[in-house]
């Protein structure tokens, strides 16, 4: 049984307070602890914790903490539920915390952002470097128990790169929401024929009739891909779907509807401590209009 918590990191902001509207059903339909967790401003510890059990104390008196507790009271159910006071800088307190976490939720921006940034430098440092699956929860995403029926999981599933910690991923939380998980992978597509004639793209010696194989061969390729694990999550119901190119594009578009997109961080191609990502797992975390769930390869770490 995993009993690593769900983490969730607060503020203030709106942007976080939404993040921790997102993980208290996530917590709770996972059967995990939920922390939560707040950086406190102007530290210059690198890392230090306190760790109590959530509740009224001298140590939860702050402006952030009432916003918490406002945000908790009134509900119906809640997980158990854990208060870090953190000191440091914001990606490393999170990066330590992250590392004991079965995953961490966060806004999309915090306090210090800036309003014309889609996604802040915090968020995207955790999406680049933690050790586990970080959602990022984006101002306009449904969020608390609603999010059960709101919409299906979708995964991007680069065939070349996507690893099974990552499909592992969306197919349990697709379970754990009993909503149907909606698989996106892309091949190439051939240049438009237009452009062809006008000498835009070099000649090519692929016959315009072996796109159609090329299709078919990721299709095949897919559900070789998805078959073990459709097999270890039967209820979960799998729509695999093979696109022609922009991924980023079609992942996007499915977030209008979608209740999470998860993504793969492909570190193994970057050099060790890059804090790069993979294109389409960049992308979608700028545009995407729900939570966008970045998955790390365990055993790169």
């Amino acid at each position: 049984m995993d009993t690593r918590p769900v983490v969730v990191a607060v503020d203030g902001s709106e942007h976080s307070l939404k993040a921790l509207e997102w993980a208290i059903p996530a917590a709770l339909r996972l059967s995990a602890d939920l922390v939560i967790a707040h950086v406190l401003p102007d530290s210059t510890q690198l890392w230090m914790a306190r760790r109590s059990a959530f509740g009224p104390g001298p140590e939860l008196t702050d402006p952030v903490t009432d916003r918490i507790r406002t945000a908790l009271s009134g509900r119906d159910g809640l997980p158990s539920v854990r208060y870090d006071s953190l000191e440091g800088e914001v990606p490393d307190a999170l990066h330590a915390l992250g590392a004991e976490a079965r995953m961490l939720v966060m806004g999309s921006r915090g306090r210090g952002g800036f309003a014309s940034l889609l996604l802040g430098s915090n968020s995207l440092a955790m999406a680049t470097r933690a050790l586990c699956p970080v959602v990022v929860v984006p101002p306009l995403a449904r969020t608390g128990e609603g999010v059960r029926t709101a919409g299906r999981v979708v995964l991007g599933l680069n065939l070349d790169d996507t690893v099974d910690d990552v499909i592992e991923f969306a197919f349990d939380q697709a379970a754990a929401r009993g909503v149907p998980l909606q698989v996106i992978s892309a091949y190439p597509a051939p240049p438009p024929a237009g452009l062809l004639v006008a000498g835009e793209f070099p000649p090519s010696t692929m016959n315009p009739d072996d796109y159609g194989s090329v299709e078919r061969d990721a299709r095949s390729e897919q559900a070789e891909r998805l078959r073990p694990f459709e097999e270890r999550f039967a209820r979960v119901e799998v729509d695999a779907v093979a696109v022609a190119a922009d991924a980023a594009g079609h992942l996007v578009d499915a977030s209008a509807s979608a209740a999470l997109i998860v993504v793969g961080r492909h570190r193994r191609r970057l050099r060790p401590g890059s804090l790069l990502m993979g294109s389409v797992a960049h992308a979608v975390l700028h545009h995407a209009q729900c939570p966008v769930a970045v998955v790390p390869v365990r055993a790169a770490d």
